[in-house]
């Protein structure tokens, strides 16, 4: 599914609501901040109280410093591996864009936790991160 068409369209889905738990992996990157926003919005009017949102994603980085960082070591994994990040970018596939989805949109981690306020979640947290991927949410 479009999780843009949802966000805009729920009625048109048809997925229902009042959700215990909404879940989500190496997905929602791939929208406009204003999307996410959207998405998180609606992903908070679907859940039941006490209900949780999980993500997790890759995020950008917070600043020019830590993008090297994340870099190095992403090169460090990969030789450890005995390949090289250029070997394993040539292996991935590419992103075909699809509805509101399109290329990496990131956002930093603090920017996610914004939208998720803004959204209405009444508690988020970052049980997980680790360099450029995080596990980030909330529940309501």
């Amino acid at each position: 599914m479009d999780f843009g068409e949802w966000a805009n369209h729920p009625e048109k889905i048809g997925i229902g609501q009042e959700f215990d738990a909404c879940v989500s992996s190496l997905a929602i990157h791939h929208l406009q901040d204003e999307m996410k926003l959207k998405l998180f919005q609606r992903i908070r009017e679907s859940l039941c109280e006490g209900g949780c949102f999980w993500n997790a994603d890759p995020i950008l980085p917070e600043s020019p410093t830590l993008a090297e960082v994340y870099k190095a070591v992403r090169e460090e994994w990969a030789t450890q591996q005995g390949t090289t990040l250029t070997e394993i970018r040539a292996k991935i596939g590419t992103t075909s864009t699809y509805g509101h989805s399109s290329q990496d949109q990131l956002a930093t981690l603090d920017a996610h936790l914004q939208m998720l306020t803004k959204a209405g979640f009444e508690t988020v947290a970052v049980p997980w991160k680790y360099y450029g991927l995080a596990v980030f949410g909330g529940w309501v």
